[in-house]
């Protein structure tokens, strides 16, 4: 089977601080727009910022690893040279983490590099990556 691109709506507070931060802070490109939405290509995979500034909220967390993990989030995998170029990036920038870059469950089965932060509209992104594709399954 080969994978496709996945595609995700999202609530935004502001459609131009949403622009800036996934453009110029994240490197996607910007698709097709309009005055209520925007759509990106994020990492190769189709995202699209709805303005819908009653629908951005909290997000509750879980432990896991020991840290306090956002229960709603998304990403996507990278490979690990990618992730830790994307890593740097976001220091360099600034950004604040919400979990910063770690290696979680070390020397376990499903050992990942892994960080946490937020978009302007407290959306909870998780960038990750595994040296061996094989260990993202693995039980």
């Amino acid at each position: 089977m080969t994978v496709r691109p996945f595609h995700i709506a999202f609530p935004v507070r502001d459609l131009a601080e949403t622009r800036h931060f996934y453009e110029m802070i994240l490197g996607c490109s910007v698709g097709r727009t309009s005055d209520a939405w925007i759509d990106f290509n994020f990492f190769g995979h189709q995202i699209t910022a709805h303005l819908s500034p009653e629908e951005v909220s909290a997000v509750e967390t879980n432990p896991v690893d020991g840290k306090s993990i956002p229960v709603r989030h998304w990403g996507v995998i990278l490979e690990m040279e990618s992730w830790e170029r994307l890593a740097d990036s976001l220091k360099d920038q600034g950004i604040v983490f919400e979990i910063g870059p770690y290696i979680r469950f070390r020397g376990e089965v499903g050992e990942q590099a892994t960080m946490f932060f937020r978009d302007p509209s407290g959306n909870a992104l998780e960038f990750k990556a595994f040296r061996d594709d094989a260990s993202i399954f693995a039980a």
